[in-house]
């Protein structure tokens, strides 16, 4: 049985692959454990693919996924995780920023705790000032959405015990939202101190685009985890808070008008409290419709809205 399965995602890198190949096999020649590498080519317009084919011809133990165009980092990992045959999965970048070498060490860290995943991090960084900057914006996101408490999400270095993704798909720009889904499916999250090196060839993929979009993929994650059971308690209770308000601006204008003798023609916040009305009379319907097409959705998939992590007979 194969014990660790390494999913890497490749996107023209074509000067580091060798170089990353050859670092994981030094790192793990001294550790007692069968092991797969799992690449996926996302797509690459350089050399990358070829060079991935002769290293699969040298070392069976590497395998290569090529996607038929540029899908992402996330689709990547989720089609490596997928196909990974170990009973851990560890994840992390090509272009070399990731060192091998935390590998035997996230093993055993994992091994002996009861972590379901761990996560690298990486406290001695050697990023561009913009890379940090968005990073920090992205942790900063994540724990005010969910209960994950790590410090460095946005750390591609990680490694999971196989079943963390029993339930779980991957899609959008989730890659650096991984351990939050998980927190939030509650499992068991726990982070490592990893080394970090600079970039010494290609181009990094990161930037303020994939930050909102995988931002946006959190917000609906986070949702999905929270409410996907019971939408009405989080669209309820939006519209009565928001038509007692109403209620409490008309109740305000009604008093000016028939004890003050004011008019109410020309008073914006008339037409306030109507919108107030109308918006949560909406949002109590919407919460209800939600309901009633997450009830079908979890009926027609055969679907439980909880997770059994043990049983004891």
């Amino acid at each position: 049985m194969t014990e660790l399965s390494i999913v890497i995602p490749v996107l023209n890198e074509e000067k580091n692959l060798e170089t990353l190949h050859k670092s994981i096999i030094t790192s793990l020649k001294k550790e007692n454990i069968s092991y797969e590498i799992i690449f996926i080519d996302d797509g690459s317009t350089d050399n990358s693919y070829n060079l991935l084919a002769k290293l699969h011809q040298k070392d069976k133990r590497v395998k290569v996924i090529k996607f038929a165009g540029n899908f992402g980092q996330t689709s990547a990992w989720d089609a490596g995780i997928k196909a990974a045959k170990g009973q851990y999965i560890i994840t992390m970048d090509s272009d070399l920023q990731n060192d091998p070498s935390d590998i035997p060490r996230m093993l055993n860290a994992i091994k002996n705790s009861n972590y379901d995943a761990i996560s690298g991090w990486r406290t001695n960084r050697k990023d561009s000032f913009s890379k940090k900057f968005f990073s920090i914006f992205a942790n900063f996101l994540r724990k005010a959405m969910t209960k994950e408490k790590i410090h460095d999400s946005g750390c591609s270095l990680k490694i999971y015990k196989k079943e963390c993704f029993d339930n779980v798909d991957l899609y959008g720009e989730m890659h650096r939202y991984i351990t939050a889904v998980l927190a939030l499916e509650g499992l068991r999250i726990g982070e490592i101190k990893v080394r970090h090196n600079p970039r010494k060839h290609g181009k990094t993929k990161y930037g303020a685009a994939r930050l909102l979009k995988g931002s946006l993929d959190l917000l609906f994650m986070a949702f999905m985890t929270k409410y996907s059971t019971r939408p009405l308690h989080l669209f309820g209770s939006l519209g009565i808070a928001t038509f007692l308000l109403g209620m409490a601006i008309s109740l305000y204008l009604t008093i000016l008008k028939f004890s003050y003798g004011e008019s109410l023609s020309e008073r914006p916040m008339l037409i306030l409290s109507v919108l107030l009305l109308i918006l949560g009379i909406q949002f109590i319907f919407f919460g209800i419709l939600a309901e009633i097409m997450m009830r079908i959705y979890y009926k027609m998939h055969n679907r439980k809205p909880y997770i059994i992590k043990k049983v004891l007979k």
